[in-house]
């Protein structure tokens, strides 16, 4: 099979996390919310104290903290969720980006159908967006900012900062998906001034299937988020629904883990990335980086090589390297990337362009080995 090298599509679960889903199935299997006996006691502890592993890694309270079935949802709670809201109010306008993940981009385009106005701000070539086209669109009306903070296609870091500082002066919520960056740019977070925030376990080798939403209290009040389904009083009325404890305690172990190892993941990541750059330059390959990469992560290159087809590329080096050219999400039927299309890279390269994402535990020696196989399959395309 090779090597896998998705990471931002999902990363293979640690061990050590596994090892603590396995005891909870075994022995705290009771149901969180029953308070009239031992077993519903036991599984309460395991899912509060990885609520506080969360939040010890975001650096927010513990009562901010609300667990959902992924980013997906979590998304889709920030901006639906304020609906009763908005229609109290008669803030009804929505800015976001068009580099979002489907799990914005689709909720949006919802709102937009319920009669909200959506502004949709497009990125440079660099593959960042400027912070001041989106304050620009900023009026009295607007209810919601909701920005990425990495890509998941480019890996490029996005200004939510700058974006987060100017909206704390004015009564907008804004809300960021660090799917991408929680428990990689840990500090970066830590410092974002934001309302909402998503993540998913599985993108920092914990379980799929379990994700957060942080509500950041101000004034002592939670954003006024209301449930989008129904049922009980799960999560404080947030997300309703049986808690999925072991799946709760793997999302709690990966934070922890995040938060001990981040700075050594760091290192690791970005010596991955150098041989890979070096590889690529001392190859004779043709090759571009979509993106600029002083923004980018060290995990992640998007990579367009002229005159080779991604998906004929993807399907000759899959015996050594599991990559991809686009969102797991949006990859059932090809279609071009709308992240590179949003960009402005030209047609014929986002059909040129792969994505290759990894983690901290890939061994440098692996790694080498099996980006020397793809070069290998890309220059008998081109030579």
């Amino acid at each position: 099979m090779g090597i896998y090298l998705d990471y931002n599509a999902s990363s293979p679960i640690d061990e050590r996390i596994l090892d603590v889903m396995i005891d909870v199935y075994k022995n705290s299997y009771g149901n969180a919310d029953s308070r009239t006996h031992d077993y519903g006691d036991r599984a309460r502890v395991v899912v509060e104290n990885s609520r506080k592993q969360v939040a010890s890694l975001l650096g927010v309270d513990s009562g901010e903290v609300f667990f959902t079935s992924g980013a997906t949802e979590s998304n889709n709670i920030a901006i639906q969720g304020l609906e009763e809201f908005a229609n109290k109010t008669g803030k009804k306008h929505i800015i976001t980006t068009a580099i979002e993940h489907k799990a914005v981009l689709e909720t949006t385009k919802a709102m937009k159908q319920r009669g909200f106005e959506i502004d949709i701000i497009n990125p440079d070539l660099t593959g960042r967006i400027d912070s001041n086209h989106i304050l620009k669109k900023v009026r009295e009306d607007t209810l919601l900012v909701s920005v990425m903070h990495v890509n998941n296609e480019t890996g490029i870091i996005q200004p939510v900062q700058e974006i987060g500082n100017e909206l704390e002066k004015k009564n907008i919520f804004f809300h960021i998906d660090a799917t991408q960056s929680c428990g990689k740019l840990v500090e970066e977070i830590r410092n974002l001034k934001y309302d909402m925030l998503s993540f998913s376990a599985h993108k920092l080798r914990g379980p799929q299937g379990i994700g957060v939403l942080i509500l950041k209290k101000k004034k002592y009040k939670l954003p006024p988020v209301k449930q989008i389904m129904y049922g009980g009083q799960q999560e404080h009325g947030i997300r309703p629904g049986t808690i999925p404890v072991a799946l709760v305690a793997g999302c709690g172990k990966a934070c922890e883990i995040a938060e001990q190892e981040y700075m050594e993941n760091a290192k690791k990541v970005k010596a991955l990335k150098k041989i890979l750059i070096e590889m690529l330059n001392d190859s004779g390959v043709a090759f571009k980086f979509n993106g600029v990469q002083k923004y980018c992560v060290d995990s992640t290159a998007n990579i367009c090589f002229p005159g080779v087809m991604s998906e004929a590329l993807m399907l000759s080096c899959k015996q050594y390297c599991g990559i991809s050219n686009g969102s797991a999400c949006t990859s059932k039927n090809y279609s071009p990337s709308y992240v590179l299309e949003a960009m402005g890279v030209p047609l014929e390269e986002i059909e040129n362009s792969v994505r290759i994402s990894w983690g901290a535990d890939i061994q440098s020696e692996e790694f080498h080995e099996n980006i020397e196989q793809l070069l290998t399959i890309v220059k008998s395309f081109v030579f």
